[in-house]
């Protein structure tokens, strides 16, 4: 309803009520004059223009909730905050003092331009101010904001292959752009993303970062089967000094290095001596004592007695009391029924609603009526007495709320009060629901009002809330009218339950504590007594009155004793904060019951209520006494209205207990010295749970006043925190424990806790009990002073126990809070609580950040409140976390929901928009690092002793010996050349079919799917001896190549590589594969191609017309200049004649072709092939696999290296058998036709990519049962193998078993490979051979090069599967990479290999053969000294398994555990990166991909964020929490990126050092990179 406002003309409540909470903000000095008149203008502008239109003049005399001239008074009490002491104010600021001299500049996280401007906006618009803890949570506003959160943009997707140059780029909406140097062509709809980023480029460019391009991949998507960052170009190149670059060598000099440097510099400050640490190889012990802290043995102990039960005073109960609540509702409703019961405050101030006794009583009976005989008669569920029932009621409707608990009442019936569901996602609300559940209620009861703004559904019906039971609702409103001769039912006993309140403990979990009808009474006779309440008192409460202090006081003692309570709406109070003051003074009422925050609120607001007077009241209740801090609201409150009348012995703070109920109240108009008391006591003590009395002056003292006396008619105890519940010393900090009639009884329905809580009973230090008397444990900490005072320093609820010293969160809060300048968060807005990592618990510091707040200025103010932390409470805080406006989750009351915000720390899902970790300071409990003695280095020798002492099996393993008379008679195996056996099969079988290539048909265009395989190409051994016949002659007369000259091959993957494969066999010249630089990628990947032909010393480049005119275009030119380029031949412009005589090699150990690759720590190597290891390794496959002309296979992988180029090229001119080829960007397109391939050639051998099994796993996996409609069947796969150089993802191989299971895929049928640079087949799966092993190692004794079995789900277990089956004539060894000795099987080593297919040596550019005996003619210290073996540099073991080979041996399985290189040595230990990846994948659903690598000693975690980028910061915690937890590794930088900026090569596998090289250059545009202190 609008009304008129001061300024003249009518404005509506909601602007109203945001120009008070305006006034408000400007009274605390949060926003300047300035400020102010602009919002409030801003506000005001339609209505003033409406005014001018309609020229109204309206006189109002200016209310004093909106009057101006407040602000200049109300700054003058802004020093009286809450948690305010100028002690710890000074304490702050001396702190800060000292660290600013001696503590380096903490580096500043590193935040995306657009990260967070589009968000900004929203939330400047959903709001204009906020005042300390009252913000309104805005639903709709926060909807709107994460519709406004930036979503990303899709982006081109590159594919590794192409057909057509002037191809369009296929979109994927998974992909957003990237910066210059990874896209350059325009993106519509994003021009501000486009010029930010050249403006990167630019910046980027200018730094002068030199690097080498990458030859990795050319692909982009990361769901594609191959792709890189293009952004990240770094290669090293084997063999050549000149062009190698030192992996830890300190030559970038860019933002990045500098600030890492400058983290460096942080962390080697002085900081508090780490706890005890040691190393043992006994890793249960390290679990259960290196990482637990251990006790301070200077900590201070007690001193005193062993504490004896305090009793309070005698419970005398005043005679003319009502027997129980129905007995004062006859009575004050029938003999003082004109008397008011219930005022209610209207949002305008006026108490407009009232309700006497008689109408509460006859609308109580009338409620008790229809819940026992109207309730059930339409076949509904009856309620009949004992049942329960939900009272869901709006915090500003009090009267309706009394009306339906006392009916409830009345009827015998047990309500349980909740909050109001505003939406699905309330935060508590599944807790609330999971609770009433467990009651098993049926029906709520609410109000007509609050009906009608549930969200229903399209029928009409209240929405199913989430967690909730299925409810009835009923309005107390609506019904039927009471028969004059019904009364309510007898009570059959008094000890059932009356009420159940809900509570929610530390964990969050929501609970249902019981109230009995005897104890309602007992709790309403000692709270008058206590209190002196008498009928007719006029009482104010602000509380809520569904619970606590409000439910005791304003709706169960005030009909007891026939008060007349006045409730002021949390809603009115942030309008105008002195509203119940205004109605002490208007009623003369003797009773107030505040909380310290109204109090605080009060103080903002008193010189604008001159007429304010307290000489009435005698009684104000502080139902937060227990907060320590209400000592300073309470004192500051006195000295302002003492003047005012109120008297020093009206304050009585109170402490409660949701399940003890009252545990002590200050009695009013005590005035003797013995009646209060307060306490100065060392913060240190109480940190070790003893009291310590500390001089007035101290900076880390605490000021403690106490919470009255025990109850009368009851008894306190205070026992151990944790443990059993032995008494405490009366000098020591325990929990308070009440022994009275009032007491809860039970959790409902959870028994276990219960006793723990309801049932305890003392023992003394020698463990016998202290008594017949139960106790109920209070929640709240603190000790019993002389007289019976209670002091209360905290609860178990806000208690942080770290490192053995308990801090109180409140105490935190009160820290952060005198850190200045505050004009960077909202005061009230403060969450602070403890998270368990690594054994122990971590502070957190959640805080809501002001808009438009400068980025470097609340940084720095957060290094500030690190310090301040530090330096007052010893302790240090783990994560610090600035969120946006209104942000927080909120109670009904507006508070923040702490547990709510810890979940959704927790989950991820908070969005802060600033974070800041400290876990090198924080966690000080790691256990001792490693430490290699050199001096203690056991010789090989002395191992291999040991080992045979103790009887261990040593590390080798052998595949089958070559056996000339396996291989078929075809005539392949009398030739030594592939050559030769082509040309055989041209002559003997002509039309035999060696190469189909296959595309999808209507694929891309959506038109049928699953996509139709069909023919794009085939070829026999007549046209291929041909072709290449063909393209010999090109090369030899166009091209003038001599023999041995080598030659580029630029091809797609597809049969025209093959034939100009052979064709430069045929001409004596030496191939060399190469990706081809893709056409929308020219800038990025024609640099590569340029390097490798380069090293390759090509003397010419073989590629098609479409490569030809690509290498010649504009784009290609501003890369590359045409001249720079060798020559250049095109294959589709061939001679007619056919070459005159092929090429034959003198030996077979001359070089065949060149293997050029990048191994997954950026170093470019080639190897070269001899014809005799070609030709010895197409003779392995061949009897492994038993590949026959008769048999087909297909293949989906990369033709350019490694086994992938072996089985693309190799392969089936050996053996004669038919493949079919697929290449991976036809599954890029279409997943399905590579399997719908296989099954409609049913396919016994495939063979793939983990690229391609990705792609396939994810873009099928909701398509199976379609797949299987249309027929698609792999019942016929024998051999589905990956092709790989890593160790086997075996998640991704059981993730696809699993999913094709239904198409009759076998799960023995999928296996993995191994290969390496200087031998590219070791392993592979065979038709004879056993199903592949698996095996579960102990993850911790890994890293200490052990390999210990454990069984399936242990702890720290990793799974790991073979690596195929070792091919015919491999032999392979473990060996020591540093000592060269032989190793056990239960040691992890470098694995050796000796085959007859080894690689020759590497390629290197000055003929440098330094590194070909250290790495191809490597011998063994121990054991087998005569073998020559290759060093793969991949560590792994061999374990001998219990299957069978096919020559009835016991099989030998070898595992690959990870590259020697990539391993991280940190703390003594070797991680693989893997693992620590496979960790923090699982950390978040939204992280798609991870990466990590070191710099100068400091962990770095990559993350590509899968969402929008306000949640980017979401995942730092979470990474630098799992990594501690499962490695007790600390991260030093998180940096989050977008998809697809981890280089991943066409094998699928990470370019970790690629992006190492990108991080450290600023090339990688992260969305933010935090540095963890």
């Amino acid at each position: 309803m609008a009304e008129v406002d001061s300024l003249g003309f009518q404005v509506p409540d909601d602007v109203r009520l945001k120009l008070a909470e305006l006034h408000l903000e400007l009274s605390e000095g949060d926003i300047t004059q300035k400020g102010y008149e602009k919002k409030k203008q801003r506000l005001l502008q339609p209505f003033l223009l409406a005014q001018q239109a309609q020229e109204v003049q309206v006189s109002s005399e200016p209310s004093p909730q909106s009057s101006a001239q407040r602000r200049a008074q109300r700054r003058l009490t802004r020093e009286d905050n809450r948690y305010h002491s100028e002690i710890r104010t000074e304490a702050v600021m001396q702190a800060l003092a000292s660290h600013n001299k001696k503590i380096p500049v903490i580096p500043h996280s590193t935040k995306r331009t657009s990260a967070y401007q589009g968000n900004q906006r929203h939330r400047d618009s959903r709001h204009e101010s906020s005042s300390d803890d009252d913000s309104v949570y805005d639903e709709e506003a926060n909807r709107n904001f994460h519709r406004g959160a930036r979503t990303r943009d899709s982006g081109a997707s590159s594919s590794s292959s192409f057909s057509d140059v002037n191809a369009s780029p296929r979109h994927s909406d998974r992909e957003r752009p990237r910066s210059a140097a990874y896209v350059k062509y325009q993106i519509p709809g994003n021009t501000s993303r486009q010029a930010l980023a050249d403006v990167m480029q630019s910046a980027r460019h200018s730094q002068h970062i030199s690097q080498p391009p990458d030859v990795t991949n050319n692909a982009k998507s990361s769901r594609q089967a191959d792709r890189v960052g293009r952004g990240v170009p770094s290669v090293r190149v084997a063999g050549n000094v000149g062009m190698d670059i030192d992996s830890d060598s300190p030559r970038h000099q860019g933002k990045v290095a500098a600030k890492i440097q400058q983290l460096m510099n942080t962390l080697k400050r002085p900081k508090r001596k780490p706890l005890t640490e040691y190393f043992q190889e006994d890793d249960d012990a390290l679990e259960g004592q290196a990482l637990a802290p251990p006790a301070d043995p200077n900590a201070p102990k007690p001193e005193g007695s062993t504490l004896t039960p305090v009793a309070g005073d005698q419970l005398v109960v005043p005679s003319g009391l009502p027997r129980n609540l129905e007995a004062a509702l006859h009575r004050y409703g029938s003999s003082t029924y004109k008397a008011l019961a219930v005022t209610v405050l209207d949002q305008n101030g006026k108490p407009s609603v009232n309700l006497t006794y008689g109408k509460l009583l006859s609308k109580t009976q009338k409620v008790a009526y229809n819940l026992l005989n109207k309730v059930g008669q339409k076949g509904e569920v009856p309620i009949k007495p004992g049942d329960r029932v939900a009272l869901v009621y709006p915090n500003n409707d009090p009267i309706s709320f009394i009306i339906g608990f006392y009916g409830c009442i009345m009827a015998g019936v047990v309500p349980v009060p909740v909050e109001v569901p505003t939406s699905r996602r309330d935060a508590g609300g599944q807790g609330v629901g999971f609770m009433l559940g467990s009651l098993s209620c049926n029906y709520a009861l609410t109000s007509e009002a609050c009906l009608k703004g549930l969200a229903k559904t399209a029928n009409g019906e209240v929405v199913q809330f989430r967690g909730w039971p299925r409810l009835s609702w009923l309005s107390t409103d609506s019904m039927s009218k009471l028969p004059k001769d019904w009364q309510p039912p007898p009570k059959a006993s008094e000890d059932v339950p009356a009420y159940v309140e809900y509570s929610t403990s530390k964990d969050g979990s929501t609970v249902g504590v019981t109230v009995t009808r005897n104890g309602v009474l007992g709790h309403c006779r000692t709270l008058t007594v206590a209190c002196n309440y008498t009928e007719g008192e006029v009482m104010v409460c602000v509380l809520d009155f569904k619970r606590d202090v409000g439910l005791w006081h304003g709706i169960l003692c005030s009909v007891f004793n026939g008060m007349h309570v006045i409730f002021v709406p949390y809603s009115l109070m942030k309008v105008d904060p002195a509203s119940w003051m205004k109605m002490i003074t208007k009623y003369k009422a003797s009773v107030g019951i505040v909380k310290s925050r109204d109090m605080h609120w009060g103080l903002l607001a008193q010189k604008d209520h001159k007429d304010v007077n307290f000489s009435s009241l005698r009684l104000l209740l502080v139902a937060d006494g227990a907060n320590p801090w209400s000592l300073t609201s309470c004192d500051a409150f006195l000295n302002a209205f003492q003047p005012k009348g109120l008297k020093p012995e009206a304050i009585c703070p109170c402490a409660s207990s949701s399940e003890a109920l009252t545990v002590s109240v200050r009695r009013p108009g005590r005035t003797s010295s013995s009646a209060t008391g307060r306490g100065i006591l060392s913060m240190q003590g109480l940190s070790h749970g003893v009291v310590r009395v500390d001089t007035e002056n101290s900076l880390t003292s605490l000021t403690l006043q106490d919470c009255g006396q025990v109850m009368p008619g009851a008894t306190m105890v205070v026992v151990k925190v944790e443990g059993s519940p032995y008494l405490c010393k009366t000098d020591e900090v325990g929990e308070l424990c009440v022994c009275a009639s009032y007491t809860g009884i039970k959790y409902w329905g959870l028994q276990g806790i219960t006793v723990n809580t309801f049932q305890v009973q003392p023992l003394n230090g020698d463990g016998r009990q202290t008594g017949d008397k139960i106790y109920v444990r209070t929640g709240l900490l603190g000790f019993l002073g002389p007289g019976g005072l209670v002091f209360v320093c905290g609860s178990k609820e806000g208690l942080m126990q770290i490192s053995n010293r308990r801090h109180n969160t409140d105490d935190i809060i009160a820290t952060v809070l005198a850190v200045e300048p505050m004009k960077f968060i909202y005061r009230g807005r403060i969450a602070v609580f403890s998270i368990e990592v690594l054994k122990d618990e971590r502070i957190v510091i959640i805080a809501e950040q002001r808009p438009d707040c400068p980025e470097e200025e609340s940084f720095q103010w957060m290094s500030r409140v690190l310090q301040a932390v530090d330096s007052i409470h010893q302790v240090g805080v783990f994560c610090l976390a600035l969120v946006p406006p209104n942000y927080l989750p909120k109670t009904p009351l507006g508070g923040i929901h702490l547990h709510e915000t810890r979940k959704k720390f927790l989950e991820g899902s908070l969005h802060p928009a600033n974070v800041l970790m400290c876990p090198h300071t924080c966690v000080t409990n790691l256990p001792k690092p490693r430490e290699h003695r050199p001096d203690r280095d056991v010789t090989p020798s002395a191992v291999h002793v040991g080992n045979i002492v103790q009887g261990a099996r040593m590390a080798w393993a052998q595949g089958r010996e070559l056996n000339t008379s396996e291989e078929d008679g075809d005539g392949s195996r009398k030739h030594q050349f592939l050559t030769e056996i082509l040309r055989f099969r041209a002559q003997n079988t002509p039309d035999h079919i060696l190469f189909t290539l296959l595309n999808s048909k209507h694929g891309q265009s959506g038109k049928s799917w699953p996509p139709q395989v069909q023919v794009q190409l085939s070829m026999s051994c007549s046209q291929l001896h041909k072709r290449a016949e063909r393209i010999g002659n090109l090369l030899a007369e166009k091209g003038k190549l001599k023999p041995g000259d080598h030659v580029t091959l630029l091809y797609p993957p597809g049969i025209e590589l093959i034939a100009a494969f052979y064709g430069c066999l045929y001409a004596g010249c030496v191939p060399v594969t190469i990706r081809p630089p893709h056409p929308q990628n020219v800038t990025t990947t024609l640099p590569t191609v340029k390097m490798i032909v380069e090293v390759s010393k090509s003397s010419a480049i073989l590629t098609s017309a479409n490569i030809v005119k690509l290498l010649r275009s504009k784009e290609a030119l501003s890369v590359v200049d045409v001249r720079a380029w060798p020559t250049i031949l095109d294959s589709d412009d061939l001679p007619k004649k056919k070459l005159t005589n092929v090429y034959k090699a003198p030996t077979p150990e001359m070089i065949c072709y060149l293997d050029f690759s990048v191994s997954t720590t950026g170093m470019l190597a080639g190897v070269k092939m001899s014809h005799a290891s070609a030709t010895a390794l197409c003779r392995c496959i061949k009897l492994q696999c038993e590949f026959y002309p008769s048999r087909e296979a297909c293949l989906c992988l990369d033709p350019y290296s490694g086994l992938g180029f072996a089985l693309w090229c190799l392969a089936s001119i050996y053996s004669g058998h038919h493949s079919l080829l697929v290449p991976p960007s036809e599954v890029e397109a279409n997943p399905a036709v590579w399997l719908s391939a296989v099954s409609m050639y049913k396919v016994r051998d495939t063979f793939c990519s983990y690229g391609v099994m990705d792609l396939c796993t994810r873009g099928l996996g909701t398509s199976t049962g379609t797949l299987k409609a249309k027929g698609l069947n792999l019942s016929c796969v024998r051999i589905c193998c990956v092709i790989a150089e890593e160790r086997p993802r075996i998640h991704l191989t059981t993730s696809f078993t699993k999913l094709f299971a239904d198409l009759g895929l076998s799960y023995r049928a999928v296996s993995t490979s191994f290969g390496c640079r200087v031998n590219i087949g070791i392993s592979f799966p065979g038709a004879a051979c056993p199903e592949p092993s698996t095996v579960f190692v102990d993850l911790r004794a890994l890293r200490n090069d052990r390999v210990t079995l454990v069984e399936k789900g242990s702890p720290h277990s990793l799974c790991l599967m073979e690596s195929g089956k070792l091919l015919p004539g491999v032999k392979v060894a473990i060996a020591n990479p540093e000592t060269r000795g032989q190793c056990a099987d239960s040691h992890l080593g470098e694995i050796w290999v000796s085959s007859p297919h080894n690689a020759d040596g590497y390629f290197t550019i000055y003929g440098d053969e330094s590194l070909h005996p250290d790495h191809f003619d490597a011998r063994l210290a121990t054991g087998d000294l005569q073998s020559s073996y290759a060093r793969t540099g991949y560590l792994g073991f061999v374990r001998r398994t219990e299957l069978t080979q096919s020559d009835g041996g016991r099989h030998d399985a070898l595992f690959v555990v990870g590259s020697l290189d990539e391993t991280i040595m940190l703390r003594g230990m070797r991680y693989h990166p893997i693992d620590i990846e496979t960790s923090v994948l699982r950390s978040h659903r939204k992280i798609c991909e991870c990466a990590v690598f070191t710099w100068t000693n400091l962990l770095v975690v990559v993350v590509e964020l899968d969402g929008n980028e306000n949640e980017a910061l979401d995942l730092v915690p979470l990474v630098t929490n799992c990594v501690l937890e499962e490695h007790y590794l600390i991260v030093g930088v998180v940096v989050v990126v977008d998809p697809g900026i981890i280089p991943i090569n066409s094998r699928g596998e990470k370019q970790r050092m690629h992006l190492r090289d990108g991080f450290l250059a600023d090339q990688l545009d992260p969305i933010y990179v935090a540095y963890n202190m």
